[in-house]
């Protein structure tokens, strides 16, 4: 029989031996049945760790800072999350989603709509008061950067 828990498929062997699939990476293992509880916690933190791994340098790749809003457009559609300064105000969050938004299509695949604000991060990538706000339309410092992006 096969059991699936979280990432790791488990099937009874024989010879007092269970066989793992990870499923993320394909890898096949034989585990002894002796400690097997301990060796699946361990595997499974290790499968978690690594997947956590991947998402961040994946979201790293991904990120991109930019004071200019030319370069923020420009980065909305190559699919990037951006982070800017931003004053913080409603009338410009909308501004922001109104003018980013694609009248025309780069790619079939990627979205059209606007830009909205996703958070403020804890790690700041500079001391966003010395910044206009990103929104083409505002005069105002900013009071932090914050994180945008387009729905998908």
């Amino acid at each position: 029989k096969q059991w699936y828990q979280r990432r790791v498929a488990i099937t009874a062997g024989k010879n007092n031996q269970v066989v793992v699939v990870r499923r993320d990476t394909g890898v096949k293992a034989t585990l002894q049945n002796e400690n097997l509880e301990e060796q699946l916690k361990t595997l499974l933190d290790t499968v978690h760790q690594d997947m956590y791994n991947r998402a961040l340098v994946e979201r790293d790749a991904n990120m991109a800072v930019t004071t200019v809003w030319e370069d923020f457009c420009q980065l909305l559609d190559q699919r990037k999350i951006i982070q800017a300064p931003y004053c913080g105000a409603i009338e410009c969050e909308e501004i922001i989603k109104k003018d980013s938004a694609r009248t025309e299509a780069v790619d079939d695949k990627a979205p059209a709509m606007g830009a909205k604000s996703l958070c403020i991060p804890f790690d700041q990538p500079a001391d966003a008061t010395t910044e206009t706000c990103i929104c083409p339309k505002c005069d105002k410092k900013a009071i932090s950067y914050t994180l945008f992006g387009r729905s998908y």
